[in-house]
């Protein structure tokens, strides 16, 4: 059965998802395979075997991306799960990792209602810092990417930059120094930028926890996002700004990113835990949260706020 993420699963039913996608031919790379990994590993002078190992400015990969809405109850069974299959990432030991992300869009948020409207091709433009925010100087490494979802297939590409670099080039309309990075990607981010008249409208933050496929499930990857929050001003990654729940504190945000399939056991596993597919942005949430445009029918609500929602199921995942 091919599956992707439009058609609309409902509940987890234990089958066998086959992932398939045209035109892929950047190598995959996991989120943060080339985001921590990169920035940590060591650049020896002289080491030619790593410079034929290392990426290019520019990084880009097409995969398919499923996200379910847990309720915390379920986490603990969800991880023992998780990490008895797959291995955990190592940079994400002890509790994960932070993933803080500011959103650009126009003064009528057209990147917003592409995304709400279901538009086959549509496009978002992001500063993204792993790791702590309040670590994050003129200096630190981030990346600026456009994340863009053309049919069923989520493409994502970036480059890395000191963050002084990447605010000059976002917020300036300034190219970063020649020779150091993509200029073909970055004379489309300006045409973003100035042709759209883009400007910053949302941050967001959670803790990530992620595990990687192994064996037969090389290139799958699970993340778990924890404390899901952001804020609609004072967009300083390293601000010591307020910031709000976004989606509510008793949700994980579970994502499966596949290049060509999801494995039997992961889809047995949402069905024993009774997990249902949501069209779960978060930038929209911020969008939403925020009162920057009415909450849509994809909206996740709180049980304070009154209104109709989505509510995932609470129940025990079931042993296999």
């Amino acid at each position: 059965m091919k599956f992707g993420l439009d058609g609309g699963q409902g509940r987890g039913q234990g089958i066998h998802m086959r992932l398939r996608f045209w035109g892929a031919r950047s190598r995959p790379v996991d989120d943060l395979g080339d985001g921590l990994r990169e920035l940590r590993r060591p650049r020896a002078e002289g080491d030619v075997g790593h410079a034929l190992r290392a990426p290019s400015p520019l990084h880009a990969f097409n995969r398919y991306e499923i996200k379910y809405l847990v309720d915390h109850s379920q986490v603990p069974a969800l991880r023992r799960e998780l990490t008895g299959r797959l291995d955990l990432d190592p940079y994400g030991a002890d509790g994960g990792y932070g993933v803080w992300s500011v959103y650009y869009d126009t003064t009528r948020l057209r990147f917003y209602w592409e995304k709400v409207e279901g538009i086959r091709f549509r496009r978002k433009l992001r500063i993204r810092h792993y790791g702590d925010r309040f670590t994050v100087d003129d200096g630190a490494p981030v990346f600026v990417e456009i994340k863009q979802r053309v049919n069923r297939v989520t493409q994502k590409r970036r480059i890395r930059l000191s963050y002084r670099d990447a605010i000059r080039l976002c917020d300036g309309r300034c190219p970063p120094p020649a020779g150091d990075t993509d200029d073909a990607f970055v004379a489309e981010v300006l045409g973003l930028l100035v042709g759209l008249d883009l400007r910053p409208v949302v941050t967001t933050g959670y803790q990530r926890e992620a595990f990687l496929g192994r064996d037969a499930d090389v290139g799958l990857r699970v993340t778990l996002d924890n404390r899901v929050r952001g804020r609609d001003r004072d967009f300083s990654l390293s601000s010591d700004a307020v910031n709000r729940f976004i989606v509510p504190p008793r949700y994980a945000v579970l994502e499966v990113k596949a290049n060509d399939r999801v494995p039997y056991w992961l889809t047995d596993l949402t069905a024993r835990c009774n997990l249902s597919v949501v069209r779960l942005s978060k930038y929209c949430q911020g969008i939403e949260t925020f009162g920057r445009a009415p909450r849509s029918v994809f909206h996740v609500h709180d049980h304070d706020d009154g209104a109709g929602s989505f509510e995932p199921a609470t129940a025990q995942c079931l042993e296999a």
